[in-house]
């Protein structure tokens, strides 16, 4: 099972560019040379000082996120550096009994419905089972492409038992500015 550290960043857009700059020199060397890395975001000992560094750079904390990544889908990735491709994530909670039930959806019916999508270039399924809480994360070559693909959230409430016990928490638009993700 892969795992995931999620390190949320909240500055204004010259303290963003400013934490990108500084991941892009500083961070992505130390964490991509660590034995078992498949990017930036992967890796737990050498965070800490730097995410220190990153919340003085974006003078605002940056929290933090631990989780299971069962579901790591790339149909289109190269080394993305600086590019302008879209990502949605979706914040879900359930039960914790029925995250199974979520990352077998999302397995089974979401990704290979987002594959055949025009634009779609990667799926990931973030889940923390203990607490039910998971994000799903797309990214597409463009806006366009993202706004025509098929909502997770909707999937994901029509195929899982009993889902109006679980919540969508959000759905959420980014524009990608770094990443040096690779498959496992």
């Amino acid at each position: 099972m892969l795992h995931t550290r999620l390190n949320w960043i909240t500055a204004d857009t010259a303290a963003l560019d400013e934490c990108v700059t500084y991941v892009e020199r500083e961070i992505r060397s130390a964490l991509e040379a660590r034995p078992g890395s498949l990017g930036i975001s992967v890796l737990e000992n050498t965070e800490a000082p730097m995410r220190a560094e990153l919340a003085k750079r974006a003078g605002a904390p940056v929290s933090v996120e631990d989780y299971q990544v069962p579901i790591f889908e790339l149909v289109e990735r190269q080394a993305l550096t600086r590019c302008s491709h879209a990502v949605r994530l979706t914040r879900m909670r359930v039960r914790p009994s029925q995250v199974d039930d979520v990352i077998e959806v999302v397995g089974d019916i979401v990704v290979p419905s987002l594959i055949e999508t025009p634009g779609f270039c990667d799926a990931l399924l973030f889940a923390d089972p203990a607490s039910g809480c998971l994000i799903s994360e797309t990214m597409w070559r463009d806006a366009g492409a993202r706004a025509a693909a098929p909502s997770i959230a909707s999937i994901v409430q029509t195929e899982v038992p009993d889902a109006a016990s679980g919540e969508i928490h959000a759905v959420e638009d980014y524009s990608l500015v770094f990443s040096s993700m690779q498959e496992p």
